[in-house]
């Protein structure tokens, strides 16, 4: 019987490979060529011992500690403690992103899309298809803490060792893994991809808040995040290998869920079913924005209650924030004094940068939901009716603009309402609306380009999400890292005036959006021309 259950297994594993056989190395090179990069960059970073228990006193705010974790090592920051410090959790989400992509595309995505039932008529085990994902998810991450970790240490770096870095490797390779499980275990839990990807995304974003809150307030709050494991290793300092244990035993009970729950649901099933629809269709579903609305509104309601609690969550920590800059002197006589402007108030335009990116997922997001329907042949329907093309694309367009500019909002104003709680002296309201504002031409030149996408090049909507990538790497660790000034010009977001510590700059806010109009005109050019994919 179990040898029935995962039959063809090996055939499987082999043709997952060969399907995926470019994105597969992509990820993989991509990752470990910036991790190894960024550690080359430490090394120039700081010439003396003074810079760098300079850096390790701004790293101590609470601001830090809740956006890259507590520092290990700050008494002594050398390369291999700062590279920990500032670099392993925000490369262990990358590879969760990854994992939860990659499960999805090879599970839940191939049943919705009916490929999984086509295996299934031939001679296939039951759990052939899942025991192949995750034997190429494994095997994928596995290979990629082997590169990572000798990668690090074949830099000869004084203060990273070998224990350390094979540590580093290995805390982003089972973060990898247990997302993949998240992931195996919610695509048989949800009916469709999108919920699959929908969950899985909520458990990381909730894991990042938790362990946010708990580095910030209560160290015991954060065991209960699988992100603050990887941080609880300690890497380059104390190198503890037991929380990796932690990460490998909760990894191994949800895939025995996932198989378990794989062999008694059908084909095509969920635990959480679809309702019925009604029998007669509203008002709103009989046009094509009001349809667009509906098919996302959970997506959209789950965006929006997310980006509220990011903004409380950064809120949350500006008392400690306040407290922690006026009782640093080393810290304030670093930080070069901004005249009418606090300390605390300069630290805004940081995280002002970082709140606008994450806006800028959900954003594309909407908009390349129509790219999903194309592909799932749903937009042929809407297009042999009278919805013409420019309407079909601009109705996806507007959903994306306003709830982009939405969720900016209830991001800034959940930042504001916490921060006024917490603080003596609250941040001006308008300050913060001024400061945040000020991202959306970067926002619509990211949606412009995700217009010229779909129009033009479909192909590689991926590009869009790699450029984004590339603009939170350079905006948010580009000033830290000391990159080159043409680097953060390639991003829109490196254009933008960072409010209140600079002026605004019309000429290039106007630039942006102009770019913006411009990729969104080709765009619909594009799409009333092409051939509809299927």
């Amino acid at each position: 019987m179990w040898k029935q259950l995962y039959s063809e297994t090996g055939t499987m594993t082999r043709f997952l490979i060969r399907r995926d056989r470019i994105r597969f190395p992509i990820w993989i090179i991509v990752l470990s060529f910036i991790t190894i990069v960024t550690a080359t960059a430490f090394t120039g970073l700081y010439k003396s011992e003074e810079e760098r228990q300079a850096i390790a006193e701004t790293m101590k705010n609470p601001a830090m500690t809740a956006m890259v974790g507590p520092g290990y090592g700050l008494d002594h920051y050398t390369e291999g403690p700062m590279m920990a410090h500032q670099m392993l959790l925000f490369t262990a989400i990358v590879v969760a992103i990854m994992s939860i992509l990659l499960v999805t595309r090879h599970t839940r995505a191939d049943e919705e899309e009916g490929r999984l039932e086509l295996i299934r008529s031939l001679p296939v085990g039951r759990l052939s298809a899942l025991s192949s994902t995750m034997i190429v998810l494994i095997a994928m991450n596995s290979l990629l803490s082997i590169i990572i970790g000798f990668g690090l240490y074949s830099l000869q770096i004084g203060s990273m060792d070998l224990d350390g870095s094979l540590l580093y490797g290995v805390v982003l390779g089972t973060t990898g893994i247990f997302f993949s499980a998240v992931t195996a275990f919610f695509a048989q839990v949800s009916s469709n991809a999108r919920g699959t990807i929908g969950l899985s995304f909520t458990v990381l974003g909730i894991s990042y808040l938790i362990r946010a809150i708990g580095d910030v307030s209560n160290e015991t709050i954060s065991w209960f995040s699988p992100l603050g494991w990887g941080l609880k290793t300690e890497v380059y300092v104390n190198n503890y290998w037991w929380p990796v244990g932690l990460t490998i035993l909760f990894s191994i009970i949800l895939m025995i869920l996932a198989y378990y729950l794989n062999t008694i649901r059908d084909v095509g099933a969920g635990f959480i079913s679809s309702r019925p629809g009604r029998k007669h269709a509203s008002r709103l579903l009989q046009s094509s924005l009001g349809l667009a609305f509906r098919i996302q509104r959970t997506s959209i309601m789950t965006w929006a209650i997310g980006m509220f609690i990011l903004g409380v969550s950064y809120g949350s920590v500006f008392g400690d924030l306040e407290l922690f800059f006026s009782s640093n002197e080393m810290v304030s006589q670093m930080l070069t004094p901004v005249e009418g402007l606090t300390l605390t108030e300069q630290f805004v335009s940081m995280l002002m940068s970082v709140i606008s990116m994450i806006s800028t997922v959900p954003a594309l997001i909407f908009l390349f939901k129509l790219k999903g329907e194309e592909k799932q042949n749903r937009t042929e329907h809407l297009l042999t009716r009278a919805v013409s093309r420019y309407k079909l694309l601009g109705s996806y367009l507007f959903l994306s603009l306003i709830l982009g500019f939405v969720m900016l909002c209830l991001a800034t104003i959940g930042l504001w309402a916490a921060a006024a709680s917490v603080m003596q002296e609250p941040i001006s309201f308008s300050l913060l609306c001024k400061a945040a504002i000020v991202y959306l031409p970067a926002i619509w030149m990211m949606t412009g380009l995700g217009v010229f996408v779909i129009g033009v090049i479909p192909r590689i909507s991926g590009f869009a999400w790699l450029y984004l990538g590339y603009s939170f790497f350079v905006v948010y660790l580009g000033e830290l890292l000391q990159f080159p000034e043409w680097m953060g010009n390639l991003s829109p977001f490196g254009h933008v005036p960072q409010l209140p510590v600079e002026e605004i700059n019309y000429v290039s806010i106007t630039l942006l959006t102009c770019i913006s109009v411009v990729l969104m005109i080709i765009g619909f050019i594009g799409y009333r021309k092409r051939d509809i994919e299927g």
